[in-house]
């Protein structure tokens, strides 16, 4: 538990989850720029609202992946052994997921993720398409270490990290949570993996910026759980949805813009913002081929095989523990 978590669980009759987030918002926000982390984008309704983003035809990420999965499906499975637990970080909706279990042998599914209500629900679902299958939710922060139920604890492990995730990490942060869950997977441990890849801007501009103005109601829903969950006092018209490219450094950033100078108030703590700033609420950053490998290599995975749609719009990968 971070500092202001501490000091806000003495103050507050908070759970320890709700105390964490509290920490890290006013933490975040007291910084210079301001930022807000996206692992708390997903609630109940913001992991609904991504679920919308995923069919939306200027979102290319969910339909290429699932093309990959579908054709090398086959290819997949051949080098997972029979009997393994999937264990899956970050688990969403279970489309991608199925494709693997379709096509593979798994001794258990461990879907991993911060909302348990919405893991929950997804865990029951699948449940009634595979009744033979051990599923076993584990509720927890995918990015922290977490321990495997004991359930599996005697089978080989595979991971399962689709929908270009690893590119809302910075490249450090990458690094960690590759290095992470390794250890938590244990020796011998596979990684199937989705990363997104460079492309032509204007695709990755619209892909951020949807006509419809879903993702920036994505975006936005991060203020209404504040104001919910921790008494903030955001007023959402006074804050819109900014996405760009930045070359330099290979990644999509988005941003929530202030309208006008305002102040917020949460938990007894002010925050002024002056007209035009930015709360800096995600980055997806876009990989070569040869940068991931080589990001794999200096976490302790070696690239097995790699898969890419005929646009090279999008890739899959198995990862071995070395």
């Amino acid at each position: 538990m971070n500092v202001h978590a501490a000091a806000l669980a003495k103050a507050y009759p908070f759970d320890e989850a709700t105390s964490a987030f509290a920490g890290d918002v006013i933490g975040d926000l007291a910084r210079h720029p301001k930022r807000l982390s996206p692992k708390y984008f997903y609630d109940a309704a913001g992991s609904e609202l991504f679920e919308q983003i995923t069919v939306l035809p200027e979102y290319y990420p969910t339909r290429t992946e699932l093309g990959i999965l579908r054709d090398r499906g086959d290819e997949i499975a051949a080098i997972i052994p029979d009997g393994a637990a999937l264990v899956e970080f970050g688990a969403g909706a279970t489309t991608k997921v199925r494709l693997l279990l379709e096509h593979c042998e798994f001794g258990a599914y461990v879907p991993v993720d911060i909302s348990g209500d919405f893991l929950k629900a997804q865990a029951d679902g699948l449940r009634k398409d595979f009744p033979d299958l051990g599923i076993y939710p584990v509720a927890a922060d995918f990015t922290a270490p977490f321990a495997l139920p004991e359930a599996v604890a005697g089978m080989p492990k595979v991971g399962f990290f689709p929908g270009s995730t690893l590119g809302n990490f910075e490249p450090q942060e990458a690094a960690a949570f590759l290095r992470s869950a390794r250890q938590i997977l244990g020796d011998g441990a596979q990684m199937i993996i989705g990363v997104d890849l460079e492309k032509d801007e204007r695709v990755l501009y619209d892909a951020y910026n949807d006509a419809s103005g879903v993702t920036a109601r994505f975006n936005l829903n991060v203020l209404v759980r504040i104001n919910r969950e921790l008494g903030g006092n955001f007023d959402l018209s006074g804050f819109t949805h900014r996405s760009i490219y930045n070359r330099d450094r290979h990644r999509i950033e988005m941003h929530l813009i202030s309208r006008k100078a305002q102040t917020v108030r949460i938990l007894g703590n002010s925050f002024a913002f002056r007209p035009g700033e930015s709360i800096h609420t995600e980055n997806s950053y876009k990989y070569s081929l040869e940068r991931f490998t080589a990001l794999a290599r200096s976490s302790g995975w070696m690239v097995r095989e790699s898969w890419t749609d005929a646009n090279r719009m999008f890739s899959v990968h198995a990862l071995t523990a070395e």
